[in-house]
């Protein structure tokens, strides 16, 4: 009995150490995962779940506010609409660690002075991924939310005039942020105040007032966006170290009409940018700012602007090189007149590209022999009166630029020197492409073509009397004996 005994007991300990986790892993494999619940559903929910819980909500509509106060992760199928009913915020987190992705949030209230909102965060670690804001006065506000990322998200402001627009996205007292790839259309501002080490790249923003609007934020990274038809695309003030590259910015033109303003940034780094059909491309004001800051400007493209780069009086200590000034209506500007400040157009050898140089390369190293210098009369005179800007591209332009060539004793003092100019514009390759305007085209070509056969067809009459009003060719013979 006692060896039996022994048997049995070597049987339940075998049993226990290799059958316990088999059957506690069948015990857990037929737990099914809880079903997803409509989004009518969702206050219950969030009231039953615990910390680092996952909220699945597949389609239907909550009317009314929504917060979330302990850790969670809301999963939107089929996007599940979140509706503020045109009240106050729909969408408010206070738990750090949170996470909202794949709802349509809609219809905020339109209190500017309350910041009425589609999502506001007040919690760090916080992700808004992947959802649509519709008819939202303020998209997504983030308000000492350290670490939070807000990528893929579409964002509609309400249909209001631009300053009454509330902004489509606002990081406010917020380090360490991300925004990527979001899209946003009819805001007013994408405003960053106050916040240190973000990043900004692959976002689309357009039809807004001002594109990004950078204040107070150290060691920012603005890259790979697209700022579109704002009145300005994106302007920077009171900071250092930021840098923008890889970006396109065009078609800038409200009442300010910058594709970049920097205001009083130290250290800013300017690299391999598009800036094209803006009023300006690039303003500065006071940037540096402080006496052992430089800013760079280096492989920029600045093309069909009504001014490339201008420039306050006082602004120096800049840097541009394999920059590409391309048809621009005014290369470079000095605002308000008077002389430049210490810039520098050619740096370590090699300078910038402009379209109107004049030069010649004997040895053909691909950099002009002879210094670029932009001294014409007319710019010169349109800096001390702006309202002659009108008589631009008319006659009376070119015959004073061509007076000013041929008597030197009403030429200007030129603006800048460029003793290296570029033969060859160059061309950044990272920059993101603007959308596809096939269609317009293929409209144009259609009417061009309709337009050339039936210039043909009015043409037809007169080729036929040319044919006939042709000499007949001689036959071979007798032009010989001629």
């Amino acid at each position: 009995m006692n060896k039996l005994n022994r048997r049995g007991l070597a049987w339940l300990l075998v049993a226990l150490v290799f059958g316990l986790p088999g059957i506690a892993g069948a015990s857990h494999a037929q737990q099914a995962p809880a079903a997803a619940i409509r989004a009518e559903e969702l206050p219950a929910a969030i009231a039953a779940a615990g910390a680092g819980d996952t909220i699945e909500v597949n389609g239907g509509t909550l009317y009314g506010s929504l917060q979330i106060d302990r850790p969670l992760t809301l999963v939107g199928r089929n996007f599940p609409v979140l509706d503020g009913q045109n009240e106050g915020t729909v969408l408010e987190i206070s738990a750090p660690g949170s996470s909202v992705e794949g709802f349509l949030i809609r219809n905020s209230g339109d209190s500017l002075d309350q910041e009425n909102s589609g999502i506001v965060v007040e919690a760090t670690g916080v992700n808004i991924r992947n959802n649509r804001f519709e008819d939202t006065l303020f998209g997504i506000y983030l308000r000492k939310a350290h670490g939070s990322t807000v990528h893929g998200n579409v964002i509609q402001g309400k249909d209001l005039d631009v300053p009454r627009r509330g902004d489509a996205i606002r990081v406010w007292y917020s380090n360490d942020v991300s925004i990527t790839e979001n899209r946003v259309e009819r805001g007013r501002d994408v405003v960053l105040w106050y916040s240190e080490r973000l990043t900004v790249r692959g976002n689309d923003v357009s039809d807004g007032r001002y594109g990004l609007h950078f204040m107070y934020c150290d060691d920012a990274m603005i890259e790979e966006n697209r700022l579109r038809n704002n009145s300005v695309g994106a302007f920077l003030m009171y900071s250092r170290r930021m840098t923008m590259q890889h970006n396109t910015v065009a078609g800038n033109r409200g009442p300010s009409g910058f594709g970049v303003g920097l205001k009083d940034m130290d250290d800013a780094i300017v690299v391999e940018n598009l800036f094209l059909d803006n009023r300006v491309g690039a303003y500065l004001d006071g940037s540096p700012r402080e006496v052992d800051s430089i800013g760079r400007f280096e492989g920029n493209v600045f093309a069909y602007n009504d001014i490339g780069v201008e420039l306050l009086p006082a602004v120096r200590h800049n840097e541009f090189v394999n920059n590409s000034f391309i048809d621009n209506g005014e290369h470079v500007a000095i605002a308000g007149g008077g002389r430049p400040g210490e810039n520098a157009w050619t740096v370590a050898g090699a300078g910038n590209f402009w379209s109107d140089y004049a030069g010649f390369d004997a040895d053909r190293d691909g950099r002009g022999d002879v210094t670029y210098r932009s001294q014409r009369l007319f710019e010169d005179l349109m800096q001390r009166e702006p309202a002659l800007r009108l008589f631009l591209y008319s006659p009376a332009t070119d015959a004073l630029d061509f007076a000013a060539r041929a008597f030197p004793a009403v030429r200007p003092q030129p603006k800048l020197e460029d003793s290296a100019p570029l033969m060859a514009p160059v061309m950044p390759a990272g920059a993101p492409t603007l959308p596809d305007a096939r269609g317009d085209a293929g409209w144009l070509w259609l009417a061009l073509a309709l337009v050339g056969f039936s210039a043909g067809l009015g043409a037809l009459p007169w080729l036929r009397r040319r044919r006939y009003s042709l000499p007949q060719p001689q036959p071979l013979r007798a032009r010989i004996s001629h």
